[in-house]
């Protein structure tokens, strides 16, 4: 990594759809010398792929809630076993294995109120290796650069 390829990445987490021309023109180089470089970003797992930011109120999904989950055991099955049922929650997108009281952090995306309640006590509660469940409703985001 050297600080041409710190600019590609910059501008293509701005913008994930310019093209190889005007990334080249962004970051100054020739369009071929642009596309090696992000080729070769892409080969070793720096760019894992490209991605579409999508409001979620207008795919009714506008509902947004952190979740600090506890396990009640903790060894490396609980965590696989929790980690197992995540993967097949639609709702989660993001799970991220955590350093301090909890376990686990989660950010879960549903349509309302209603639609959390249920993956609350229908999903997260029905999970046997989890023991708390701490919720933070998002009420605004006045700085969200996720992509």
């Amino acid at each position: 990594m050297d600080g041409m390829d710190e600019n590609i990445l910059r501008e293509l987490e701005r913008d994930g759809r310019l093209t190889n021309l005007q990334l080249s023109e962004r970051v100054g180089l020739s369009p071929s010398a642009t596309s090696r470089r992000v080729s070769e970003l892409e080969r070793r797992g720096v760019i894992r792929g490209y991605r579409a930011i999508i409001d979620r109120s207008q795919i009714g999904q506008g509902f947004t809630a952190y979740i600090a989950v506890g396990l009640s055991v903790h060894n490396k099955a609980a965590q696989k076993g929790f980690e197992a049922a995540m993967r097949y929650a639609p709702e989660v997108k993001e799970c991220h294995n955590i350093a301090g009281v909890f376990e686990y952090l989660l950010r879960v995306e549903t349509a309302d109120l209603t639609a959390y309640k249920r993956f609350h006590t229908e999903v997260l509660g029905t999970v046997p290796e989890v023991a708390s469940i701490t919720s933070y409703i998002v009420m605004e985001s006045p700085k969200d650069l996720r992509a």
